[in-house]
This record gives structure tokens, sequence and C-alpha cells, in this order.
């Protein structure tokens, strides 16, 4: 049940970080505020497709 997707940052577009969700339980797409090392802070990081 549980499928791997990709986080983009928002700002700079870069695909830094990879993980899972369970598609049953959140079917949207979501989005986390973790670090870019491009960046160099703390950004809001989405779902890619």
């Amino acid at each position: 049940m549980r499928d791997t997707i990709i986080l983009a940052c928002s700002e700079c577009k870069r695909r830094n970080y990879t993980t899972t969700k369970n598609k049953r339980k959140h079917p949207q797409r979501v989005e986390y505020k973790k670090y870019c090392p491009w960046c160099q802070t703390h950004t809001v990081h989405k779902e890619t497709r």
C-alpha cells in the first residue's frame, strides 16, 4: 500500500528527498517543511509526480 514519493523544494525546485506514503490514507499531495541544502534554509517541500 505504501508508494515511494519524491519531495521537491518549492523555492529552487530541486528534488532533494524521497519518502513513502500511504495513498489510501492520504490521497492528496503532501507537503513537509524540510532543509534544502541548495537554499541553505528550511523550506516547504512538495510531492512531485
